[in-house]
């Protein structure tokens, strides 16, 4: 499918600490925790597409250039098996503000096929073929010799997909909360190390005495935005530093505006 630019970008507030040059915390909303908690759900092959060569470290940078290269004749669906790494399925808050500005190949709905000597106005008395009524097998590939006769299965058999009544249940439970993971009418708080926690003065002050914050001029406050760049940059950073806001946002200070 298509993939849009999100029509407004994620906002978050950066408590900074001026003279380390540390986050203290991040004031976030709803949509940002889901982002963060949607980065569990994203599958290696798809962060690997999404992180190029210089920002992935190890020989992950080399199995996914094998894998595009690798010839589709030595795949056994070559179509499917690309998608399956590369386009999941399932999609999350993570993915939309990942895949934002990264369109994906097109995936296609799978098609199946029956056998093309069945006659539907025979469905289950029909002596005109030698399939007797036996329709039940389906293939993928089309032209598939036919179990049961032998003919070529080239019909186009449309897929229905069900969907299980819990599962049901979930979706309708995450589509009332507005999509995503976590409750909207709460401020969280998140930490340097992407902790999460519900945003309270207590919890505020708290993690002032712990960091030894003695005098309130030396904390500022900053606006940032979260978009394609800096979701990638946050899923690089969350691999391997325990300083993940610090390391995306107040390093590189051109992306935050100060807030006087």
């Amino acid at each position: 499918m298509a993939l849009q630019t999100p029509k407004k970008l994620l906002q978050l507030k950066l408590l900074v600490h001026q003279n380390s040059g540390q986050v203290l915390y991040a004031e976030a909303g709803k949509d940002f925790v889901d982002f963060l908690f949607g980065l569990l759900g994203v599958p290696l092959g798809h962060a690997a597409r999404l992180l190029t060569e210089d920002h992935m470290a190890g020989c992950l940078p080399t199995l996914c250039k094998s894998f595009h290269e690798l010839e589709d004749g030595y795949f056994v669906h070559p179509a499917d098996d690309r998608d399956a790494v590369f386009v999941p399925d399932a999609s999350s808050p993570a993915f939309d503000i990942l895949r934002s500005s990264s369109p994906s190949p097109p995936q296609t709905a799978k098609i199946y096929y029956r056998c093309s000597g069945a006659d539907t106005s025979h469905y289950y008395f029909d002596n005109y073929n030698s399939c007797y009524g036996n329709y039940g097998h389906v293939t993928d590939v089309y032209g598939t010799p036919c179990p049961s006769c032998e003919k070529e299965m080239t019909t186009e058999m449309r897929f229905v997909p069900g969907r299980r009544d819990v599962k049901g249940k979930q979706v309708a439970a995450m589509e009332a909360a507005g999509g995503g993971y976590v409750k909207g009418v709460l401020t969280y708080m998140v930490m340097d190390n992407l902790a999460v926690m519900p945003m309270s003065t207590i919890s505020a002050v708290t993690l002032l005495n712990r960091f030894h914050v003695t005098d309130l001029k030396s904390l500022s406050e900053w606006k940032v935005e979260v978009g394609k760049n800096e979701g990638s940059e946050l899923l690089k950073a969350s691999l391997r530093s325990k300083t993940v806001l610090t390391d995306v946002f107040v390093r590189k200070w051109k992306r935050g505006v100060l807030v006087e």
